[in-house]
């Protein structure tokens, strides 16, 4: 199984000096917006395809790696913000080792974006925003679920899930849980690859140093494919 990659190439005069502007460009891309505008274009985006689908690695305090995939929900105040219980493994993981990665893959333009970084909560009152935001059925999943805990059964959580539409029904509001919010995802290092002929891909490579200031511009280099 292989692929000749031919979509296009990635120089480093053609990237921005800042990589969170040079991943917005590339996320507009994936997503079927214009790179510079927000008019949704005929991109053949296979109806499939979640490109805001992104793995994240955490790592307990030994070194042992989970990977699972989340939803990007926002760029935020420079930060990679996603939404997750945080009794869950991996915010538990976050917790003991605050150290992650990011990999966005999107094949209908054969690139990949790998981030990495130090994540935090984000305030309750940018949680609850998000929550109130969602359908309401998924504001009731989010109670219903005490997420990587084992259950007896699918029943169980069938049951528990009419339970809440009853407490809360339709139109009512859901509180956010007390255990459920955002984290935000500072970036240490980002890597923007394009796939290329013969595998000698492109890969544009930006980093700054541990406890440098936002101010500070990025390191930017190739990195050999």
């Amino acid at each position: 199984m292989r692929k000749n990659y031919t979509l296009g190439g990635l120089l480093e005069q053609d990237v921005h000096p800042d990589p969170l502007i040079q991943f917005q460009r590339w996320f507009d891309e994936a997503t079927g917006k214009e790179t510079h505008g927000a008019t949704v274009t005929e991109s053949g985006i296979p109806s499939w395809l979640e490109p805001n689908a992104m793995t994240l690695s955490t790592a307990t305090p030994e070194g042992l790696v989970s990977s699972r995939i989340v939803l990007l929900k926002g760029v935020e105040q420079s930060q990679f913000v996603f939404f997750t219980n945080y009794d869950s493994s991996k915010a538990g993981q976050i917790a003991s080792n605050p150290n992650v990665s990011l990999c966005f893959y999107w094949p209908h333009l054969q690139r990949q974006v790998l981030i990495a970084g130090r994540p935090e909560r984000i305030s309750r009152e940018r949680s609850e925003a998000y929550f109130h935001s969602r359908p309401h059925e998924s504001q009731l999943g989010a109670h219903a679920s005490t997420q990587s805990t084992v259950i007896e059964s699918r029943e169980f959580l069938e049951s528990r899930m009419s339970q809440l539409a009853s407490q809360y029904p339709a139109g009512s509001i859901v509180p956010l849980p007390v255990n459920w919010g955002g984290i935000a995802v500072t970036a240490a290092r980002i890597e923007f690859w394009q796939g290329r002929t013969s595998r000698l891909h492109d890969r544009i490579f930006y980093e700054r140093s541990r406890g440098s200031s936002s101010a500070e511009p990025w390191t930017i280099s190739r990195l050999s494919p």
